[in-house]
């Protein structure tokens, strides 16, 4: 759903979308059509993957929506830790002005300690209204983030 926001908003900002534990190839869920339908937006045809080592090397900026999805990046690719952050930190703490790639770089995110408050809370099995009000944060919080992407 982030990145599906991210996409409308910032045209220009090269975005990729992968998982840290995913289903490769699996299309987008009824339930999350209908989130980001009530959002205004459409999924596409996007499917589901896994992200890779490529995918992070690339990367200027890595975003989780959950700890436990930065905790992954640092884990099993750590020359991409300084990169990645959860959307509610970098929501609050990307400073906006100056190249992205430097200012994600003096936010110290390898060191950082993963608290509770970062995570948006994954619907999983939810019923539509669960992930629809998922969608409404993460939209919240994108629109907030997307002016410092650029």
């Amino acid at each position: 759903m982030a990145g599906a926001v991210l996409g409308a908003l910032a045209p220009s900002v090269a975005v990729e979308t992968a998982g840290t534990l995913t289903v490769e190839g699996q299309p987008v869920s009824f339930r999350t059509r209908a989130a980001l339908g009530a959002i205004g937006l459409k999924p596409g045809s996007h499917r589901s993957r896994q992200a890779t080592a490529s995918d992070l090397q690339r990367a200027t900026l890595v975003i989780g929506l959950a700890p436990e999805h930065v905790a992954w990046v640092r884990r099993e690719h750590p020359a991409a830790a300084g990169r990645t952050a959860t959307l509610r930190r970098l929501e609050r703490d990307l400073p906006a002005g100056g190249p992205l790639a430097e200012r994600v770089a003096g936010l110290g995110l390898a060191g950082l300690e993963l608290e509770a408050w970062e995570e948006v809370v994954d619907p999983g099995g939810g019923e539509v209204e669960e992930f629809t009000a998922a969608a409404i944060e993460i939209d919240r919080l994108v629109r907030s983030l997307a002016p410092r992407l650029g």
